[in-house]
């Protein structure tokens, strides 16, 4: 019998196995200083695109003042225990309330985290004989949720609704044969790709088809909508979805997670969700947070319009400049260029070095090979001379990638901390 650890010592994955090459620069690099555009990576200072601080709310002083006076009051611990068992107070109500009536549903359930939220609602919602059908493109913890669902599963092409009505007919069938029924679920904004969800073609399916419908808007919540509520404000069909999945990660600037829907719905969430049931509850400074980071929201739209000024200068100014954004709809600005392992090593040295621009970058195996991805996010915080340096940064690093400067194995010479 092996060890079964003794594999470690041998490989770390596909990633992993570049371990000494790139932690501490490339992977798991220390940005330093107060939330901001401008932050300290390894001494120096940098002009920084890879913070999902949409509104720009992580460093607003209301906010600050809000946690600071909660930490105070509460500290890290209240309250103890569970929601089901002892971690319940009158402000996790409060929020899930407020929630609830700014995405347009009944009611909402306050999460702990997005991530093991997302996967936690598909293992509630789904038994044995439901099928699930999901978009190609789906995030990893949509992917996770599925994966661990006991029935079956029909993945559709990314937005093509061809392709999502011929996995609608099969999953009909089979639901209908086993005596289940089926959940479609897609992202309102897709983080990498930049490009949104097609909410009313898909809600439009439900005219010919009996499914529910669940989306996670992640990136569209507090960007997308009139009022900012996200993608189904958007394009008008909030009616049409059926549980609203939203973090506090991005343009909230916090932890946490809810998802809205019908009473009954989410009272059965509430109830069987293993890893609300099962976790501590959301301390106290982070609800109390949420609630300050919710109402400024709600009440300063100027946030959200200087974060589409910013992002409409930025994206305008790259395709201006001849750069490939792919099919972006949103603030989320993918950068397509072609290279190899060198040539996108380089590059982000060049840029953090030379240019002081921290962004983040996607290669292989993430995407195809050959393909190099630089994924810009844009903040309220964020002004125009910011966008103004980027795009002249921009400009010269394509010159540089088209004429083979980076294709050198030896151009970027790292002293990589690993402690």
């Amino acid at each position: 019998m092996a060890d079964i650890f003794e594999k470690f010592s041998r490989a770390q994955g596909n990633i992993g196995q570049h371990m000494k090459q790139i932690h501490g620069y490339f992977a798991f690099p220390k940005l330093e200083g107060e939330i901001a555009p401008y932050m300290n990576f390894r001494g120096k200072k940098m002009l920084t695109w890879s913070l999902n601080n949409y509104l720009g709310l992580a460093n607003h002083p209301e906010v600050r003042k809000a946690d600071a006076e909660s930490a105070a009051k509460w500290g890290l611990a209240y309250p103890m225990g569970a929601r089901m068992m002892s971690g319940q107070t009158t402000l996790h109500e409060e929020l899930e309330q407020k929630l609830a009536a700014f995405v347009g549903k009944e009611d909402a359930f306050l999460l702990n985290y997005g991530y093991q939220g997302m996967v936690s609602i598909i293992d509630a919602v789904c038994g044995r004989n439901d099928v699930v059908v999901y978009d190609s493109e789906a995030h990893a913890c949509i992917l996770d949720g599925v994966r661990l669902h006991m029935g079956k599963r029909f993945v559709y092409t990314h937005n093509n609704m061809e392709s999502l009505r011929k996995q609608l007919e099969r999953a009909t069938a089979l639901a209908t044969k086993q005596g289940g029924g089926v959940l479609v679920i897609t992202e309102g904004v897709f983080g990498m790709s930049g490009d949104m969800g097609k909410l009313d073609e898909i809600a439009k399916f439900k005219e010919e088809f009996d499914f529910r419908f669940l989306i996670d808007d992640a990136h569209g919540f507090g960007t997308m909508g009139k009022t900012g509520s996200g993608v189904p404000e958007h394009f008008g069909v909030t009616d049409k979805v059926d549980l609203h999945f939203g973090t506090f990660a991005k343009s909230m600037a916090g932890i946490g997670a809810f998802v809205a829907g019908q009473t009954d719905v989410i009272n059965y969430l509430r109830y069987n969700m293993r890893s609300q049931t099962f976790a501590k509850s959301l301390p106290m400074p982070m609800v109390e947070g949420a609630l300050k980071r919710l109402e400024l929201l709600q009440t300063h739209p100027e946030f959200r319009e200087k974060l589409w000024e910013n992002v409409n200068a930025l994206q305008h100014g790259l395709k201006e400049a001849g750069f490939d954004l792919g099919r972006t709809n949103t603030p989320v600005t993918p950068v397509y260029l072609k290279g190899g392992t060198a040539e996108a090593t380089n590059l982000v040295f060049d840029l953090r070095e030379n240019y002081r621009i921290f962004c983040s970058i996607v290669v292989y195996p993430v995407i195809p090979k050959g393909e190099l991805i630089i994924r810009i996010i844009p903040t309220a915080a964020h002004s125009l001379e910011d966008v103004k340096y980027t795009l002249e940064s921009f400009k010269a690093i394509k010159n540089k990638l088209e004429s083979g400067a980076y294709a050198s194995e030896t151009f970027a010479k790292v002293d990589v901390d690993m402690k």
